[in-house]
């Protein structure tokens, strides 16, 4: 099992075009560290897999974050784009900035936590445990119940977390309701 996923580690990286001292550079270690992984004579940590996997799964530029944007900001579902780590709002579809009562340029590259309720916020601090940040799971399904804010008001219901790379190598969350 070590050596299949060496070979998947060799692969992706090949794939991305990034030599084994560079890769090395990224994850902290020396050229032979990644050489021994690869050969699967040597098994990466759960932190070290979880950080290979955030490194290789980025898109090599920002076109493919523009056609994300793209697809957000088209869609004709309640949905928006926000950094996992720090919820900055990175794009939203016409049918969420509806439902704000502001101008979603307003919102654009700031944190959106503080709107969240209080479902919102137990399932957020779940994360962790749940290995999300880990890139154990991608996708989560919560129940949200309302908050009291008029600017940004959130209804009682559920959406849909999913995760995904962006090219600079952070985690996005595509945040859909689903009923």
């Amino acid at each position: 099992m070590r050596k299949n996923l060496g070979l998947a580690l060799r692969q992706m990286r090949l794939l991305r075009g990034i030599k084994q001292t560079h890769f090395a550079q990224l994850m902290g270690v020396n050229q032979a560290t990644v050489s021994r992984w690869e050969r699967g004579q040597l098994t990466l940590s759960p932190a070290q897999q979880a950080m290979a996997h955030r490194l290789l799964a980025a898109a090599c530029d920002s076109a493919q974050d523009a056609a994300l944007k793209r697809l957000v900001e088209s869609s004709t579902r309640k949905v928006h784009l926000v950094c996992d780590r720090t919820h900055r709002l990175l794009a939203a579809s016409p049918s969420r900035q509806a439902e704000w009562r502001a101008d979603a340029s307003e919102f654009m590259g700031r944190s959106l936590i503080g709107y969240a309720s209080q479902e919102i916020l137990e399932a957020e601090a779940t994360l962790d445990a749940l290995g999300w940040h880990a890139g154990e799971l991608s996708s989560l399904e919560i129940a949200t119940g309302p908050n009291t804010d008029r600017v940004v008001p959130i209804l009682p219901g559920r959406v849909l977390w999913e995760r995904i790379a962006l090219s600079d190598g952070r985690a996005g969350r595509i945040v859909t309701t689903v009923a």
